[in-house]
C-alpha cells in the first residue's frame, strides 16, 4: 500500500512526519543517538535489509536530519552524523520512549534515558508555556501563526 504524503500540507506535524516519520527512520534515528556511525553499525543493531537501511539513510541526510562524512578512522568508508536538525528530534525519541515506557511496558521499560553523568534517570517531558508552567492538554490550542494571541 503506497504512504500518502503530507509534502502539501500546511501544518508542522505533517512535514515532521514527511520527513522522518516512517518507524525504520526513528530507529535509525535511536541509534545515531546511541553512537552508531557507519552503516555497518546500523544494519547490524537494527537487523535491517541493506536496501531498506539504504534507502531511510538517504531520505534522512536529503531532509537534512543526518549528514554524510568521510570516517575519521578511514577516508574510504563514510558515517552517518546527527546535525543540529537531528539532534533537535532527541526530545521527541525521548517522549515517544516515555509513553513506550508508561503504557506498553505499565512502568518496567527494560531501557531508561538516565543523566550520563548521575545515572539519574530524567525526568518525564511535560508540556509548558514559554514562562515555564505546566499545561495540562486542556490547555494547549493550536491556531493559525498569524492569528493574534488573546
Amino acid at each position: 500500500m503506497k504512504r500518502t504524503s503530507y509534502s502539501g500540507m500546511a501544518c508542522p506535524m505533517a512535514q515532521a512526519l514527511e520527513r522522518v516519520g516512517e518507524w525504520w527512520s526513528l530507529l535509525i534515528l535511536r541509534e545515531a543517538f546511541r553512537g552508531a556511525r557507519r552503516f555497518g553499525d546500523f544494519e547490524r543493531r537494527l537487523g535491517i535489509a541493506k536496501n531498506v537501511l539504504s534507502a531511510r539513510l538517504k531520505r534522512l541526510v536529503e531532509a537534512g536530519v543526518l549528514e554524510r562524512r568521510p570516517s575519521a578512522d578511514d577516508a574510504r568508508e563514510v558515517e552517518y552524523r546527527l546535525t543540529p536538525s537531528g539532534k533537535d528530534l532527541a526530545p521527541v525519541l525521548i517522549a515517544l520512549a516515555q509513553w513506550g515506557d508508561r503504557w506498553v511496558y505499565g512502568g518496567r521499560s527494560p531501557v531508561r534515558f538516565v543523566n550520563r553523568h548521575t545515572g539519574v534517570p530524567l525526568a518525564t517531558l511535560e508540556l509548558r508555556d514559554a514562562d515555564g508552567g505546566r499545561l495540562e492538554l486542556r490547555d494547549v490550542g493550536l491556531r493559525p501563526a498569524d492569528a493574534e494571541a488573546p
